[in-house]
C-alpha cells in the first residue's frame, strides 16, 4: 500500500500547489450557478424541488465539477508518459495495479474537493442542506463519480499519446453525459425515448443521489441509484486497471 499511498501524495501536492488550476476549475461551476441559479430561479418552477431552480440545479453543478475533475486527471498519465516519469515509475520493482490505484485515488480526492469547494460556496447563496445525514450521502455519492470517472479517463489515457486528442474526446464524451445526466432539467419531464437516454447515463444515479441527500428528493430511488453507481465504478475501476497493466511507454 505504501506506493499507493506514494502515488496518491504526489497527486495532492501537485494539486495543492498549483493554486490555478484549483481557481480555473471553479470557473465553469460558479458560471452554471450565477447566470442559470440566479437568471431562471425566479422563472423556472421545477415540481417537488422546494428550494426553487437554484436549489434543483446545485446538486447537478457539484457533479459537473466532480466529473470535469476527475476525468481530466487522467491527463496526468499522458503527461508523465511525455516526461519519462510513468517509465521510470513502471520499471520499478512495484505492480502496475498500485500505481493504477493510487492516480485514482489522488484524481477522485482532488475532484471531491473541487466539489466540495462549489458545494460549499452554494451555501452561501441560499442553498439549504436538509441534514448532517443528508450531506454524508451527498459526500458518498461525489465519492464515487470521482472514483469511477477518475478511473475512466485513465483508461482512456492509457491508450493516447497525445494531450490534445485527450482533451478532445473527453470533451466530445464528457458534454453529453453531463447533459442527460438530468442535471439542469428534471427527468421525469422528458420524452418516453429520452428519458430512457438519461436512465442509462451513469451520471444520472450520482445527480439523482446527491440532490436526495441535499434537498431529500429525487427522481431515481436513491438506494437504486447507489448500486448502480457502484457497479459502474467497479467496472471503471477494473477496466481501467486493465488497460493500464497493458501501457506501453
Amino acid at each position: 500500500m505504501d506506493i499507493v499511498y506514494t502515488i496518491w501524495l504526489r497527486n495532492m501536492k501537485r494539486y495543492l500547489r498549483s493554486k490555478s488550476r484549483i481557481v480555473g476549475s471553479l470557473g465553469m461551476p460558479l458560471f452554471f450557478l450565477l447566470v442559470l441559479g440566479f437568471g431562471l430561479n425566479s422563472v423556472v418552477r421545477i415540481p417537488g424541488a422546494g428550494q426553487g431552480y437554484m436549489g434543483f440545479i446545485v446538486p447537478g453543478i457539484v457533479s459537473m465539477s466532480v466529473l470535469f475533475t476527475s476525468v481530466f486527471s487522467g491527463i496526468q498519465i499522458i503527461w508523465d508518459k511525455q516526461f519519462g516519469f510513468l517509465k521510470e515509475t513502471l520499471v520499478a520493482p512495484v505492480s502496475r495495479l498500485e500505481i493504477m490505484f493510487g492516480q485514482t485515488l489522488g484524481g477522485a480526492t482532488t475532484a471531491f474537493i473541487q466539489g466540495f469547494i462549489i458545494l460549499a460556496l452554494s451555501l452561501f447563496m441560499g442553498l439549504n442542506v436538509t441534514s448532517v445525514p443528508g450531506f454524508l450521502v451527498a459526500s458518498v455519492f461525489m465519492v464515487l463519480i470521482g472514483l469511477s470517472f477518475t478511473a475512466f479517463g485513465i483508461a482512456i489515457a492509457s491508450k493516447m499519446e497525445d494531450m490534445h486528442g485527450f482533451q478532445l474526446i473527453m470533451n466530445f464524451v464528457i458534454f453529453p453525459i453531463f447533459g442527460l445526466s438530468g442535471a439542469l432539467f428534471p427527468i421525469d419531464s422528458l420524452p418516453s425515448w429520452l428519458r430512457s437516454l438519461t436512465l442509462l447515463d451513469p451520471l444520472t444515479y450520482g445527480v439523482e443521489g446527491i440532490r436526495y441527500g441535499l434537498s431529500g428528493t429525487s427522481q431515481v430511488n436513491p438506494f437504486f441509484g447507489f448500486v448502480v453507481l457502484a457497479g459502474f465504478t467497479v467496472f471503471m475501476v477494473v477496466v481501467g486497471a486493465t488497460l493500464f497493466r497493458r501501457i506501453d511507454v
